[in-house]
């Protein structure tokens, strides 16, 4: 019989996400929540919600009885763990089953054989599937590292047993790189996943990251539902995910959806799964992949294969774990369609992506529009806190083809207002409008082989700075009406300015408003757009096409952004413009005798202390963000004059944790 009360043993997004599909299949609700999350949306869209504890998941989402004892106190028959926490634990499904609550998801035994990396790597060979080339032993100290990737031969990747998520992972490109990683891996190991096991292989370079979804019933019935794309990463997390490849042919989908299918049954698997492979980006035959791990849980980037597929992957996981059958085989599953899905994080793109925190002063998804969809577990005036992961929402758009979907992703980003934390909106707008993303020439290395030096917006044509010239000029003009409407400051009857320059970066635009006639440098263009001052989005036509414009007042003038770039714009009648030359230019403080920290987060070690000599690229302190690691290195040779944090600090961004003399 199918459940009456189901409880979900997670916060966010992914909560919200199970909430829904349960509602739909009539099934009451149990949130569960941390202090952090006393009024998060999961909370409130439960029928029934339960208190953990404290913000820190040990505290909180991890205590595997707190949960069990919510299910009894609210007579909850199931537990949904949605992924992280959790989702991947032998012993938390173990403990349900033994308490008579049911786990939505696979048995306890297909867990630990899955859950383990070094386990599973071994019964991935012996059951004939390939893997990479590593140790897959107990590693018990840097000197070993050192000795086994030697022999490996470099490149490498030190991973966390238990890891997942880009969690645990370092990549070694020599000696140096392991000695500095290995011990930062098995912290990372400890602290996100309870487990400091380490295990290194060989580092396959320039590869694709493709995984196989599985589903599978209590009735031995297992099924593929297609690839998913995922070689877009950055820190080894993914950034971007897309159903089909559009890399994988027919014949390569049906070679790996029958392996992965092969490995799912030899450990006995039901519920949804996901099988991840790395794949040589010169094979064309479909059996040069390697098996990385098996994900034995939901992962975030299931909404695409959804879209493709029009299957609700929670309520298969539901029905499956209700001893429901599957109700259709390999041959009816197919693919129609394409779907892409962008993960949208508060980090800040335009400082080495670092992590961001901060309460959501606002908040405006594009809901509105069609074939988009935001999968999300925050509200406006909510905060993104230290204590859990920074991604805010899930963009996905789908079309009939690939480039369909990625200019709908344009532009939905185009429409996605967030004040307070950084977030990265322009730049997976500019990855969407990138030529070889666009060409879908993609590799695990993308983002680093094109944005070697950080990112600084996407490139604006010379079509779009003369587009936002002239929608900044309207705003100006519109501005100075209300002024004059409001307070007389133009006097009664003059009228605001109709010609104006417009400096955008290194180039000067003058644009000319007549009623509905606009020019800009002297060439006439097609603009129609609404604008009252206060307004926060514009959405113009400029010669018959769609521009979406986020618009916000500054004090140095006006801040444009679209098309994956905000864009500062300086607007002056043009009668004054040129009076502008005569202006002196504020120059910024010198910092660069400060080691400033560059997010939020703890300082976890201090390597040198008052009148240490340090040289250039020395690392001088590790500061931990969202559970990972970040190494803070000299920029360049000198003395520390004075240390202002010490081991065990909680920071906040920009502080001041030492002085160079």
């Amino acid at each position: 019989m199918m459940f009456k009360k189901i409880l979900i043993a997670n916060r966010g997004e992914i909560a919200c996400r199970v909430i829904r599909t349960a509602k739909k299949m009539g099934i009451a609700t149990v949130a569960v929540y941390s202090d952090a999350d006393a009024r998060s949306p999961h909370v409130m869209m439960a029928d029934e919600a339960v208190r953990l504890g404290p913000p820190p998941a040990a505290e909180s989402y991890l205590l595997a009885d707190a949960i069990i004892a919510a299910c009894k106190a609210t007579g909850a028959e199931a537990v949904h763990p949605g992924y992280g926490f959790l989702s991947e634990r032998t012993s938390f499904a173990q403990a349900l089953a033994d308490a008579g609550i049911a786990f939505i998801g696979p048995p306890p035994g297909a867990i630990a054989a899955m859950g383990d990396k070094i386990e599973s790597k071994k019964l991935a060979k012996e059951a004939g599937v390939n893997v990479v080339p590593g140790f897959l032993g107990e590693i018990a100290d840097t000197e070993e590292a050192v000795k086994i990737a030697g022999d490996i031969g470099y490149p490498v990747m030190m991973k966390a047993s238990a890891g997942g998520g880009g969690k645990g992972m370092r990549l070694a490109y020599g000696e140096q790189d392991v000695r500095e990683g290995f011990e930062a891996t098995k912290r990372e190991g400890l602290a996100s996943f309870g487990d400091d096991r380490v295990f290194i292989e060989k580092f396959i370079e320039s590869p694709r990251h493709i995984e196989i979804q599985v589903l599978g019933d209590q009735h031995g019935n297992i099924v593929y539902l297609g690839e998913r794309e995922c070689s877009v990463q950055r820190r080894h997390q993914k950034v971007v995910e897309e159903a089909p490849s559009p890399f994988v042919t027919p014949e390569m989908r049906k070679a790996m959806g029958e392996q992965a299918v092969a490995l799912a049954r030899a450990v006995g698997y039901f519920s949804a799964g996901t099988v991840e492979l790395i794949v040589s980006g010169a094979d064309t035959t479909g059996q040069g992949f390697y098996f990385l791990e098996m994900n034995t849980r939901l992962q975030v980037e299931h909404p695409v294969t959804e879209c493709v597929t029009g299957l609700d992957l929670v309520e298969q996981m539901i029905r499956v774990a209700a001893g429901e059958p599957l109700g259709f085989t390999q041959d009816e599953v197919t693919l129609t369609g394409w779907a892409i899905e962008n993960r949208v994080y508060a980090e800040d793109p335009y400082r080495g992506f670092l992590p961001s925190t901060g309460r959501l002063v606002r908040y405006n998804p594009p809901e509105d529009m069609d074939n988009v969809r935001v999968d999300d577990g925050v509200a406006e005036g909510g905060e993104v806190s230290i204590f859990y992961d920074p991604m805010i929402a899930k963009l996905i758009t789908w079309g009939d083809t690939r480039i369909e979907a990625i200019d709908r992703q344009i532009a939905a980003l185009d429409r996605f207002e967030i004040d307070g934390p950084g977030h990265n909106i322009d730049f997976l707008s500019a990855l969407m409008q990138h030529p070889r993303f666009r060409e879908g020439a993609l590799t695990t290395g993308f983002i680093a082989e094109e944005y070697p030096e950080g990112f600084t917006g996407a490139p604006a044509d010379a079509a779009l700075l003369r587009s936002l010239a002239a929608i900044g000029a309207f705003a100006a003009m519109a501005g100075a009406d209300r002024a004059r409407r409001v307070s007389g400051q133009l006097g009664k009857r003059l009228a605001p300015p109709s010609e104006w320059q417009v400096r955008i970066g290194e180039t000067i635009h003058d644009v000319a408003i007549d009623g509905d006639e606009v020019s800009v440098d002297g060439a006439p263009i097609e603009l129609e757009l609404e604008y009252t001052p206060g307004d926060r989005l514009i959405e113009a036509v400029i010669d018959g096409e769609p521009l979406d414009v986020r618009i916000a007042s500054v004090r140095s003038g006006i801040r444009l952004t679209a098309r994956g770039a905000s864009h500062m714009l300086r607007v002056l009648p043009a009668h004054v413009a040129h009076h502008a030359v005569h202006m002196i230019d504020k120059l910024p403080p010198d910092l660069s005798k400060f080691l400033l920290c560059p997010m939020p987060g703890l300082l976890v070690a201090l390597h040198v202390g008052e009148g240490d000599k340090v040289e250039a690229g020395q690392p001088l302190a590790v500061v931990e963000a969202m559970k990972m690691e970040n190494i803070l290195r000299a920029e360049k040779t000198g003395t520390v004059k004075s240390v202002s944090a010490k081991a065990g600090d909680s920071l906040a961004v920009d502080a001041v944790i030492l002085e160079m003399e």
